[in-house]
């Protein structure tokens, strides 16, 4: 399926090889919105990798993570083959978690690294790391999904749509300090 989104017209895959910390945006451009333009924010100041897939304004099709299949793509194989630790960045939308971020995916240390830089930076949101809290549709854990394949292990980060700045409530200080505690995160597991 990966393969039939990247050859839709308009559709743009990035990859960057920076340190083996790799930032992913796999539903990027119009769908879940943001989600490629904070990867690659994080991954420009702190001089991480990043892969990212972006839709054009016209589309919006969904390919489940555990359908991107490395095999579908020489640009996500080369940056799965570069990175030891990935932050994979998701947009998601439900009623009474407008404030919360998901941390999800296999490696449990990492989600816990990462939520702790997380609340340090966005003291107004509720950050989320018990996998029980989080709904089993965005918890990540999938071994066919990217985050979970580097040898380093990965963090699925699901974001609220206020802080990707969509909405009535977009906020921008909170994506700047989600941008922030990230690159605090990231920094820490390149040294």
């Amino acid at each position: 399926m990966l393969a039939d989104l990247l050859a839709h017209d308009g559709v743009v895959e990035e990859l960057v090889l920076g340190s083996r910390v790799g930032f992913l945006a796999l539903h990027g451009g119009s769908l879940e919105r943001e989600t490629d333009v904070i990867a690659r924010e994080a991954a420009t100041a702190s001089g991480a990798s990043l892969y990212a897939v972006c839709q054009p304004d016209d589309l919006r099709w969904h390919v489940p993570s555990v359908r991107m299949d490395p095999a579908d793509s020489p640009a996500l194989t080369r940056f799965l083959a570069h990175v030891e630790v990935l932050f994979s960045i998701h947009g998601f939308g439900r009623d009474g978690l407008f404030t919360t971020l998901l941390l999800g995916g296999r490696d449990r240390e990492l989600a816990g690294h990462v939520a702790g830089h997380l609340r340090a930076s966005l003291p107004g949101y509720e950050i989320e790391d018990d996998l029980e809290a989080i709904p089993q549709p965005l918890r990540g854990r999938h071994p066919d999904n990217p985050v979970n394949r580097s040898a380093g292990g990965g963090v699925q980060i699901e974001l609220p749509p206020r802080i990707r700045l969509q909405g009535p409530n977009a906020d921008a200080q909170g994506r700047a300090a989600l941008v922030e505690g990230l690159v605090a995160a990231a920094t820490a597991r390149s040294g």
